[in-house]
């Protein structure tokens, strides 16, 4: 995993942002999906008491969990490695700040990303869908596989993005799994 640009011990609690702004980590609100920024952009804002809901529906987050074994301090599949793909995949575009020493916040990893929280969610599930396509490709099922690239060609991220936060009621800080 790409190692993060700032952290909690070094930072003197100002994030720098992947468009060069810096943020307070104790400016972010626990209910915040963006941060609007001083660069005129908005940066999504994940944290790791944000389920995984926030991107999928509970039955995928279960099937999730129980099929991906990490190994790590983390109990099980969640949002810090939703995030730690993503971080991955676009190390310049995501910053992390380990709040694991600083009881003030509320959460005790954060990251912010340069895209907006309705690409970053995109990006989630683009990412999770090369996993399971990834994963797929490994089984001894032909027509598994088949029957599953075949759904993969008709699958829109984009128009599960949209009816999914439309459905989690992403306008309120106050939105809630399906």
């Amino acid at each position: 995993m790409a190692d993060p640009r700032a952290s909690g011990s070094d930072s003197g609690d100002r994030l720098e942002l992947p468009c060069g702004e810096t943020v307070d980590p104790h400016e972010i609100d626990l209910g915040m999906r963006e941060y609007t920024c001083p660069c005129g952009d908005s940066h999504a804002v994940v944290t790791d008491v944000n389920p995984p809901s926030r991107f999928f529906p509970e039955s995928l987050v279960a099937v999730l969990q129980e099929t991906i074994d990490t190994d790590d301090e983390f109990e099980e599949f969640g949002t810090p490695h939703l995030l730690g793909v993503v971080l991955e995949e676009f190390p310049e575009e995501v910053v992390i700040y380990d709040a694991s020493d600083d009881g003030a916040v509320g959460y005790t990893l954060l990251w912010l990303t340069d895209f907006d929280a309705r690409r970053l969610h995109e990006i989630v599930v683009e990412l999770v869908v090369e996993l399971m396509e990834h994963a797929i490709s490994h089984a001894d099922d032909d027509t598994a596989v088949s029957e599953f690239e075949s759904q993969m060609l008709e699958f829109d991220v984009a128009e599960f993005v949209d009816q999914y936060r439309r459905q989690r009621e992403f306008e309120s800080e106050h939105d809630h799994p399906v």
